[in-house]
């Protein structure tokens, strides 16, 4: 029996007559990050809404946690869910809210300042959601969705008006359940963030699956070049001016003795640049529109 977390085998699903998914396959694993990437439409809300048991796929095996997700009472119980746009009833306090998503999760209703001190809400539990600015309202909805500790976390755009300092506590919180075994799925097109974030990345296009890997297996499998930076007197070989630095394409096989190059010829300010999130998603755009 397989222990992955969720599983996907050629899974379809149209609305319509649009095809929106088409031929899903992958898995995901406990203690895994993964980030879900994609234009509007590419099908990333359509999988998480499958994944909830709130869609059901026109054809393929899906399971989440071993069982069929639409059916499987146990395995909705073990999920956790932020939304993009969370909403709260405005008169109940943090603490209500929480008591009342814990009933639904057949957890007790009392008991959470350990969860509320986690997402930073200790001083705040008791005020009605109301008085909450968006970042405490995104904080509530992380609570609600870590409730129980889920072993598979689904995250729509979970850092969407968020300011830098809450967008770093969100994803040390993150870092830390998949340190626990969960397994968490963001979603997002804050593409910088999941570079830093994820260990896996899904990139849709179309209802397709057209790249999943780890960013050091994308960045070969796109076979973009790195850009070595520097200072330095004179124009080296194969380099162009950009601005005050000379910048050289590199691949990764020429990367080691470029650098020692450019340090034996006494270049200061050195630095290396590997093709980012953005780039790699731009080029399997490309060839997928080529």
């Amino acid at each position: 029996m397989s222990d992955a977390t969720v599983i996907l085998d050629g899974v379809r699903k149209s609305y319509g007559g649009r095809e929106v998914v088409h031929d899903l396959t992958y898995r995901l694993s406990p203690g895994e990050v993964v980030a879900l990437v994609g234009h509007n439409g590419a099908g990333k809300t359509t999988q998480i809404k499958m994944m909830l048991g709130l869609v059901r796929p026109d054809g393929g095996l899906l399971q989440v946690l071993g069982a069929d997700p639409a059916h499987g009472r146990h395995a909705r119980s073990a999920l956790g869910y932020l939304p993009e746009s969370v909403q709260f009833h405005p008169s109940f306090t943090a603490r209500e809210t929480l008591g009342f998503y814990a009933r639904l999760k057949g957890l007790p209703a009392r008991g959470h300042d350990a969860l509320f001190a986690r997402v930073g809400l200790a001083d705040a539990a008791n005020r009605p959601v109301r008085g909450y600015s968006k970042g405490m309202r995104q904080r509530l909805g992380l609570a609600q969705a870590i409730l129980g500790h889920p072993r598979l976390l689904l995250l729509d755009e979970p850092t969407s008006g968020l300011d830098p300092a809450l967008r770093r506590e969100l994803y040390g919180i993150v870092a830390d359940l998949a340190r626990e075994g969960t397994t968490v799925l963001l979603s997002s097109h804050a593409l910088t963030e999941l570079e830093d974030q994820a260990a896996r990345v899904l990139v849709m296009n179309r209802g397709h699956l057209i790249a999943d890997g780890t960013m050091e297996e994308l960045r070969r499998l796109a076979g973009l070049p790195s850009l070595l930076r520097f200072r330095a007197e004179g124009a080296p070989a194969g380099a162009a001016r950009i601005g005050d630095q000379w910048q050289v394409e590199l691949s990764e096989a020429e990367k080691p003795a470029a650098l020692r190059a450019a340090l034996d010829a006494g270049a200061r300010d050195i630095t290396l640049e590997d093709p980012s999130l953005d780039d790699i998603y731009a080029h399997f755009l490309r060839r997928e529109a080529a």
